[in-house]
């Protein structure tokens, strides 16, 4: 495997007792989504399935994947939701605004949903099928939070 920068996640202001690793997968698949704005997924040599977020083992095949393919960035809403109670959101420490959508979206080329926010300031275009692309962060990170949302496009 190529070398790689390791990425350091952390919680913002909120406290955590416990440091994690992202491993080498999520590494790279977090520097690229970092520096170049991009989805990286991994490919099954066996099946073809395509994962996002990556890792290293098919969970059909039992087998080692090591082909990362790019992946998205626009893709398809495949189930969601839209939150109206109030939270402290736990990777924060603050109460997240409500109402906010928070959905499973299969990135164009992927096999598998990504999980993450989507824009609800039209609550009549979210829909399950319908098209979506990210709005990513001005400040780059190397955290899911470089993704701010996704908004619908159709």
């Amino acid at each position: 495997m190529e070398n790689i920068e390791y990425i350091i996640i952390e919680s913002g202001k909120a406290v955590q007792p416990f440091n994690y690793s992202v491993g080498m997968y999520g590494s790279k698949f977090f520097y690229e989504l970092k520096n170049n704005r991009k989805f990286l997924g991994v490919q099954c040599p066996k099946c073809k399935k395509v994962y996002v977020p990556p890792r290293r083992v098919c969970g059909d095949c039992f087998v080692e994947m090591k082909e990362f393919v790019e992946v998205g960035p626009k893709g398809t809403i495949g189930t969601f939701t839209i939150l109206r109670f109030a939270f402290i959101d736990p990777e924060t420490g603050t109460q997240k605004p409500i109402p906010y959508g928070y959905g499973f979206i299969k990135l164009d080329g992927a096999d598998t949903l990504f999980q993450h926010y989507i824009d609800v300031h039209d609550e009549s275009k979210v829909k399950i099928g319908a098209r979506v692309e990210p709005v990513f962060s001005d400040e780059k990170k190397g955290t899911i939070k470089d993704i701010l949302y996704f908004r619908v496009i159709d």
